[in-house]
């Protein structure tokens, strides 16, 4: 995100002014004076919108740019051409697919033709879930996700939930957002089976692109066999382009036929239309970056696990859900890494069953890991001694040299150079001092981690991370048959298992 940091409290008082919601791109460079990095600005990193930093890949950015005036010069084609193509490329039937907006234009038009009186959902979650229903007068019954056991979904406790509810209407998101909580297929298909009376069940399955723990975790083909499901999938997540709004929903062609007959004929734009057409030329790109993403997510979720005092869930989404430590307020932490690092981070205060002790933080490569890492360090301790470094590339191996030619003489060592003298940094200058050096007075840190001295070349090792376990839930008490052949709900694919890139199947 290129937003300049230096005009930064209008920029923090756009969190407080839209309690729903985080501040767009657009707002906050308003607010930031439509400065630039060439202005003098500082870029703010972005750990807040969860989309893929590795697509489109820099060959679809040149071809859109070429294509610019007519993109924006001329009407899209029909939503039904758009539609065809992309189920052209996932193996779908036309039938079963309506295209939208963006998901939130799906969820919409669910919530006002297929939602009955009430709903129910497990919180947190996506705040259109909870919100959209209540703003047209249904009532939205919230079971609370435990914090103890990791915020993970119990489907047994959920149905039963539902059956004290008399909700008609059940929606569980899987990865769950803010969290990334994840349900493997078979508890998904047996939840869709123990709730095939209600009048309908959605699976929002907007970020299980990113997920790593099933080689075929999608309920989309079960889906169309049921007469009261639908599976909802989000594009401009998977692709990096929320901006351009689009998403589709899968389900048996009445519940399909009934949402794709309300849209409006030019509900995609002409940008859409481009991407979604250049998509079987980019394969391959597309799903080497989900593998970026996932090896991404791995190694943030250590190092912000190493950070006293905060807690990280295991997360199958393209963001990580932490904890704070006690006595940390999420709005103050995230005004300060604004202000201070430009690093833009989601608190999530305003999602109901969270708090201001709660971020979800988008992964991202680990260059700007290694920002948000140096932010959190100096604003939570006083110090970047709890900034861990970016892990070491291995070099690959020199090749070998051939038997006849001469090996180079070895020289010898030159003698050892006294170590230079460590200057005290002044306190106008960034803190980035070396380990065990007393952190300077202002700004006080939020959070006081108290360190005893040690001498200064004794190097102590770091603390093996502890990752919160999720509680698993008794995901198969609906489905007896298949208690034997449970996995774990986030066992890892095994080495060398092929991963369809988009879920693509080919029509032929």
């Amino acid at each position: 995100m290129t937003v300049a940091v230096g005009v930064t409290g209008n920029a923090t008082e756009l969190f407080r002014a839209n309690t729903a919601h985080s501040p767009s791109y657009f707002a906050l460079r308003r607010a930031a004076g439509g400065l630039s990095p060439s202005g003098g600005g500082r870029d703010i990193v972005d750990f807040c919108i969860p989309c893929n930093p590795y697509f489109p890949s820099p060959a679809m950015y040149e071809k859109l740019q070429e294509s610019m005036r007519d993109i924006l010069t001329y009407y899209p084609s029909g939503t039904d051409v758009i539609t065809d193509e992309l189920c052209s490329l996932l193996g779908l039937n036309p039938q079963t697919v309506a295209m939208g907006n963006g998901s939130t234009e799906l969820i919409t038009w669910i919530d006002h033709l297929l939602v009955r009186e009430s709903l129910a959902i497990p919180i947190p979650t996506f705040g259109r879930w909870t919100d959209q229903p209540m703003e047209t007068g249904k009532r939205v019954d919230m079971f609370l996700l435990p914090e103890a056991a990791g915020f993970a979904l119990d489907p047994a406790a959920f149905v039963a939930f539902v059956r004290a509810r008399g909700s008609r209407t059940a929606v569980i998101c899987n990865p769950n957002n803010p969290d990334g909580g994840f349900l493997p297929k078979h508890a998904v298909v047996a939840l869709m089976d123990a709730l095939s009376d209600l009048d309908l069940v959605v699976i929002d399955e907007s970020f299980l692109d990113f997920s790593d723990a099933e080689a075929w975790p999608s309920v989309a083909d079960e889906a169309v066999l049921r007469p009261n499901v639908v599976v909802l999938r989000s594009l401009g997540k998977n692709f990096g382009l929320h901006g351009i709004r689009f998403g589709y929903l899968v389900a048996n062609p009445a519940l399909a036929g009934k949402v794709r007959r309300m849209l409006p004929k030019w509900n995609l734009n002409s940008f859409a239309e481009a991407v979604v057409f250049m998509l079987k030329d980019h394969r391959e790109e597309y799903a080497q970056s989900l593998r970026m993403v996932s090896r991404d997510r791995q190694e943030m979720t250590w190092q912000l696990a190493a950070l006293p005092g905060l807690t990280v869930y295991p997360s199958q989404g393209n963001f990580v859900f932490v904890k704070l430590p006690d006595g940390v307020d999420g709005a103050v932490l995230r005004d300060r890494l604004l202000a201070e690092h430009g690093v833009l981070v989601r608190e999530c205060g305003n999602k109901l069953g969270s708090s201001s002790r709660f971020m979800r933080l988008v992964v991202r490569p680990q260059a700007d890991v290694q920002r948000l890492l140096t932010g959190l360090s100096t604003v939570l301790y006083g110090s970047t001694w709890y900034a861990a470094p970016a892990p070491v590339q291995e070099q690959p191996a020199p090749p070998p040299q051939p038997a006849s030619q001469q090996l180079p003489q070895i020289q010898p060592a030159p003698p050892p150079q006294p170590l230079p003298q460590i200057q005290q940094a002044p306190p106008s200058q960034p803190l980035y001092e070396q380990p065990f050096a007393p952190p300077p007075a202002p700004p006080q840190p939020v959070y006081e981690v108290r360190r005893e001295p040690q001498p200064q070349q004794q190097v102590q090792p770091q603390p093996q991370p502890q990752v919160q376990p999720r509680a698993e839930g008794p995901a198969t008490d609906m489905y007896p048959a298949l208690a034997a052949e449970v996995p774990p709900a986030f066992a890892a694919v095994p080495s060398g298992t092929p991963r369809p890139a988009l879920y693509w199947q080919d029509a032929s």
